[in-house]
């Protein structure tokens, strides 16, 4: 895969933030958007994100074919969850190469899973998500949602070249709807799009990332 910026890249906890205040809504409350529930064990934070990221989520879903749906898995997570996601990643891939140092372990569990203090989703600006049909048929896309390494392969990556023409069509699609509403993708996950957070920022060359840590106030 082509070098690209890690989210553990000191340029990305460089970016200032001048936060909104946006609220987090729920997108269960989204007509428009259709909301997975295989994160519902762990809570109702999945189905949150900032508003504004609702409403490109809602164009995103406009400029998918009529028969489409975007299928949103998982948006804002509070940093504990973060954290205990990024140890847990660290831990595994330790496992799989005892060899290594831990300046290399730590690196690759990055390319995967967000360090805490900049992760896009405890800023409530990010999504995790797939495509699906009406009757809510994933389509492939090459891996599902969150198979990354050391457990799986490289497909993963956005670009990756070892997925079949279906699941390159399908990426595409996502890729030009999620980009035109004004999102960015993490090239090591093809799921996870961003908008608003410091990797946002980096990314498009904003001044400030309008969205630091957020909090789910319970209704």
């Amino acid at each position: 895969m082509p070098p690209f910026v890690l989210l553990s890249d000191p340029r990305v906890a460089a970016v200032p933030i001048r936060e909104t205040g946006e609220r987090l809504v729920d997108l269960r409350d989204v007509d428009a958007i259709r909301l997975d529930d295989r994160m519902a064990g762990a809570g109702t934070a999945y189905a949150h994100v900032r508003v504004s990221v609702a409403d490109r989520l809602v164009a995103a879903q406009c400029r998918l074919p009529r028969d489409l749906r975007l299928l949103v898995v998982e948006g804002y997570r509070p940093r504990v969850a973060q954290e205990r996601d990024f140890a847990s990643s660290r831990a595994r891939i330790a496992r799989a190469n005892p060899d290594w140092p831990e300046e290399r372990v730590w690196r690759e569990a990055a390319t995967f899973v967000s360090p805490p203090e900049v992760a896009p989703h405890v800023s409530g600006g990010a999504v995790d998500l797939t495509l699906c049909t009406e009757s809510g048929l994933e389509l492939p896309m090459g891996t599902a949602v969150n198979d990354t390494p050391p457990e799986y392969g490289p497909e993963c990556f956005t670009a990756s070249l070892a997925i079949d023409a279906e699941a390159r069509a399908n990426r595409s699609t996502l890729i030009e709807a999620m980009s035109a509403s004004g999102f960015v993708n993490y090239p090591s996950e093809w799921w996870h799009w961003s908008y608003g957070d410091r990797y946002w920022a980096l990314v498009t060359g904003t001044a400030h990332a309008p969205y630091g840590p957020a909090t789910l106030t319970p209704p």
